[in-house]
């Protein structure tokens, strides 16, 4: 439906409350309580917490803008990672890296000019700083020193993930990365079998398939999960069902990219057995074994730990896909 034509009268007056909207784009807010909000344009002193995209860089807030645009100093994981930000969005504070490396010995550095009523930002690559990412040592340390900490909300991978995974978010547990080798990873969902809350993990795309192949084994290859990749970039994605399944599929297609591993909750008691899969689901996984080289035998065997099965069951079922087989190669 079209737009009536404005008068001119009416035109001049939007065009002018336009610009002075545009004009205070950037500027802060009405003062309310704290450091919500500030009417002065110089930040208070204090360390400023700042959110910054996880991929898509339209995910800054103003606020953030502001923040990074007016503070004396903005503390970067990676320096030439964060100037794209900047470049972006036209901001011009001096950077300085702060990484996993140096973050020990530049805190002190870093209290003393807070102390001496600096106001520094800290960011991360993506998303939260703290979560996973340097700084959570930065601001116990300021904390304890009685300086402002002032967080800066923005974009998050985990929230993202969980909000958007199809599964209960009134409880979840954030549990950083899964443990890197496959006995800490099992003891450490063991650990978190019973917990009813949804759990949500970080995955790197190299470690995702033996992630998948010990929570199906310790959790129950029919626990309900979602698998959020790619969060807000352009091949975004969610994987939705169970975790016997995400490891079929993502061991046919390949892990790509940066993932949030989200895990439905145990029952009230816990589940930290065995859940069956179909038939048909655990016969799929046994031909994908035996194609790649396995015996039946031993397919059984690999498929039982892997999706956390009954042995007798897979094995049972390897019979059926061996006669099946010999059956094939008679007709031939």
């Amino acid at each position: 439906m079209p737009v009536p034509a404005l008068t001119s009268a009416a035109a001049s007056s939007d065009a002018a409350t336009a610009a002075a909207a545009a004009s205070n784009l950037d500027s802060p807010p009405v003062t309310t309580t704290g450091h919500a909000a500030d009417a002065a344009s110089e930040l208070d002193p204090g360390l400023y917490i700042v959110s910054t995209p996880i991929g898509n860089l339209e995910d800054i807030t103003l606020r953030a803008l502001r923040v990074l645009r007016t503070a004396s100093l903005v503390l970067a994981e990676d320096t030439r990672h964060t100037a794209k930000l900047f470049s972006r969005y036209d901001i011009h504070t001096r950077l300085s890296s702060f990484h996993q490396h140096n973050e020990r010995h530049k805190q002190a550095l870093v209290l003393r000019q807070l102390q001496q009523g600096a106001a520094i930002a800290l960011v991360c690559d993506a998303g939260t700083p703290g979560i996973n990412d340097p700084g959570t040592a930065l601001v116990a340390a300021a904390v304890a020193a009685g300086l402002n900490v002032i967080p800066v909300p923005g974009a998050s991978a985990v929230l993202a993930a969980v909000v958007a995974s199809g599964l209960p978010t009134d409880q979840f547990l954030f549990c950083g990365f899964t443990a890197p080798k496959s006995g800490a990873r099992q003891k450490q969902l063991a650990s978190l079998a019973a917990q009813e809350a949804t759990l949500a993990f970080y995955v790197s795309p190299h470690s995702l398939l033996a992630a998948l192949e010990d929570a199906a084994q310790v959790l129950g290859g029919n626990r309900q999960c979602c698998l959020a990749r790619e969060l807000t970039k352009r091949h975004e994605e969610f994987w939705r069902g169970s975790l016997g399944d995400a490891l079929l599929e993502f061991r046919q297609r390949g892990p790509r990219g940066e993932f949030v591993l989200l895990i439905a909750g145990g029952s009230a008691g816990g589940d930290g057995g065995e859940t069956p899969l179909s038939e048909e689901q655990i016969v799929g996984a046994l031909r994908e074994a035996v194609a790649a080289g396995e015996s039946p035998s031993s397919a059984a065997k690999s498929v039982a730990k892997q999706l956390g099965q009954n042995r007798k069951l897979c094995y049972a079922l390897s019979l059926g896909l061996q006669q099946q087989q010999g059956s094939t190669t008679d007709d031939g």
